[in-house]
C-alpha cells in the first residue's frame, strides 16, 4: 500500500469516525472501500457509455446478411 494524505472537513471527519465505530473498522479501511466503490462505479459508467455509443452502429449497413431471416431458421 502507498501512504497518502488527504484533507477532509470537520464534518466529514466526525461522520467518518461514527461510521468506523459502528462498523468496527478503521477509518483508513472505510476510505479505501469508498474509493474502491467509486472506481467500480466509474468503470461501469464507462462500459455503459461505450455500449450506448455502439448501439445501432450496424443498422444501416447493406453489406450484412439478413440476420432476422437466418435467426428465424433456427427458431423451432
Amino acid at each position: 500500500m502507498i501512504r497518502t494524505q488527504i484533507y477532509i472537513t470537520d464534518k466529514q471527519r466526525v461522520e467518518l469516525a461514527v461510521i468506523a465505530k459502528n462498523l468496527g473498522k478503521k477509518q483508513s479501511e472505510i476510505i479505501r472501500e469508498a474509493i474502491d466503490r467509486l472506481i467500480d462505479q466509474n468503470g461501469q459508467r464507462q462500459k455503459d457509455m461505450a455500449l450506448r455509443e455502439a448501439a445501432g452502429i450496424w443498422k444501416n449497413r447493406k453489406d450484412l446478411p439478413d440476420f432476422r431471416g437466418i435467426r428465424s431458421e433456427w427458431d423451432r
